[in-house]
């Protein structure tokens, strides 16, 4: 039985006033299945295509604490699955962002999380 899911890719926008984007990973939440989770994925070569100058380790670092919030440390300890992830797809004006959400329905939300992190980021 396939179950409804919601997913984002999540881009870096290493030069916010250009407006150009690489997909770094994909976030899928699923409230039926109590599924949160992010998987991602950075190619330095493609970051520096962007921007020459971009700090990829500090880059790198902030892309991992996208996982971390979807498992529940730090901050979003007390906040519910769905509540991590409405925080993480919130509009904002940094290096990393969240795109657009969409909606699918899978069997098994975490193989379909791997599926289109293939498709979409690697």
């Amino acid at each position: 039985m396939k179950i409804p899911y919601e997913y984002a890719i999540i881009q870096a926008v290493p030069r916010v006033e250009r407006g150009e984007v690489i997909n770094v990973g994909v976030l899928l939440y699923s409230q039926r299945a109590g599924f949160l989770a992010a998987r991602t994925h950075l190619d330095p070569e493609r970051l520096r295509a962007l921007d020459p100058d971009a700090d990829v380790p500090a880059i790198a670092a902030a892309l991992a604490s996208w996982e971390k919030t979807c498992s529940g440390a730090g901050a979003a300890a007390e906040m519910k699955p769905g509540e991590r992830f409405r925080w993480l797809v919130a509009p904002r004006s940094t290096i990393l962002r969240a795109g657009p959400v969409h909606m699918g329905l899978a069997a098994d939300p975490a193989a379909e999380l791997e599926r289109l992190e293939g498709l979409l980021v690697r």
